[in-house]
């Protein structure tokens, strides 16, 4: 039952991921700069993060 429960939210959301996989609007080359900068503002605070547990765990 379980098992099937999450069967069906995973197709789920592999069906509406396949559905938005592109974009459905123009973006200007100003706009997917300030995407892409934002993706490795968002990446470097994750690695921040990341290194921050590893630090304070072997104290």
């Amino acid at each position: 039952m379980i098992s099937e429960f999450f069967g069906s939210a995973w197709d789920a959301v592999r069906d509406i991921n396949r559905r938005y996989k592109r974009p459905h609007i123009k973006m200007t080359p100003a706009v997917l700069f300030s995407l892409g900068l934002l993706r490795f503002y968002l990446l470097f605070l994750v690695g921040l993060l990341v290194w921050k547990f590893f630090s304070v765990l072997h104290k």
